[in-house]
């Protein structure tokens, strides 16, 4: 696999700054007469974190599966890269070249790594398996990511800890040359120093040149991570703001009120 390079589009009037890879306007959905998402406008950027924070309830989840093409938005435009699309699946969100890692992980622990790495994607020789082709893309994948951690890619997945198999659930995702890479709680459950590797991965994945947006209820690990964050409340986007320009406590404030106190924002959404 080619490690990923950067993209080099810049926004246009911004010079310098990152060229949206992903953006969402004005995204509604609707369960029967539950208004789940309002007007929810996004954007995340090559070469950025983007935390996406909210409650239990926010819409968080249900904005992930519209992303990932499982839930049909009722209106609203999904962008890619400058172009409105149509994402009406989630094979059609991984052609664009969007994964989604989800806190579950969806790996199979009775396979190895390379097994996980393509299941359902496998590379054959003719009626064959190439077998010395998946290992080398699975092995080489793990090094462009600084992963050091796993000791074979022929060992099990059973027997790997949790920050193990956050890696090799991530690193599956970025196999494919994708260009956004979704991570659900990629830190739930885990341990100090686990939480830290998982972390580091994470920031590598935006140095590398891709567009992370990572969802998380640990603030801690936002403001480690993040350069911006977004902020659902009650299905409507109420902050998409620079980490360095607010406090935790705004944020948990937007969190928890919609509201940011003193916090103010340009007309660009970009704090005052």
């Amino acid at each position: 696999m080619p490690t990923p390079q950067p993209h080099r589009r810049e926004e246009p009037g911004h010079p310098g700054k990152p060229a949206p890879i992903l953006q969402l306007r004005g995204i509604n959905k609707s369960f029967g007469p539950v208004h789940v998402l309002r007007d929810v406008d996004l954007t995340v950027r090559a070469g950025e974190v983007t935390a996406l924070v909210g409650d239990n309830g926010a819409g968080k989840s249900t904005l992930v599966k519209c992303i990932a093409g499982i839930y049909p938005t009722d209106s609203g435009a999904y962008l890619f890269e400058g172009q409105p699309v149509k994402v009406d699946s989630p094979r059609a969100a991984g052609a664009l070249g969007v994964e989604i890692v989800y806190q579950d992980l969806a790996l199979c622990d009775n396979l190895d790594i390379v097994q996980n790495m393509f299941l359902g994607r496998e590379r054959t020789r003719g009626l064959v398996l190439d077998e010395p082709t998946m290992e080398e893309m699975a092995a080489r994948t793990l090094e462009s990511l600084s992963v050091r951690t796993v000791a074979s890619v022929r060992q099990r997945v059973s027997g790997l800890s949790g920050g193990q198999r956050q890696t090799v659930a991530i690193a599956k995702a970025v196999l494919w040359n994708s260009k956004v890479v979704v991570l659900d709680e990629p830190t739930a459950a885990l341990g100090v120093a686990q939480t830290a590797q998982v972390l580091d991965l994470v920031r590598r994945l935006a140095d590398n040149g891709l567009a992370v947006l990572l969802i998380s209820h640990n603030m801690n690990d936002v403001f480690a991570v993040a350069d911006r964050i977004a902020v659902l409340y009650l299905g409507r986007m109420t902050a998409e703001v620079s980490t360095s320009d607010v406090t935790h406590s705004q944020v948990v404030q937007l969190i928890t009120t919609g509201r940011g106190g003193t916090l103010t924002r340009d007309e660009n959404g970009d704090p005052a």
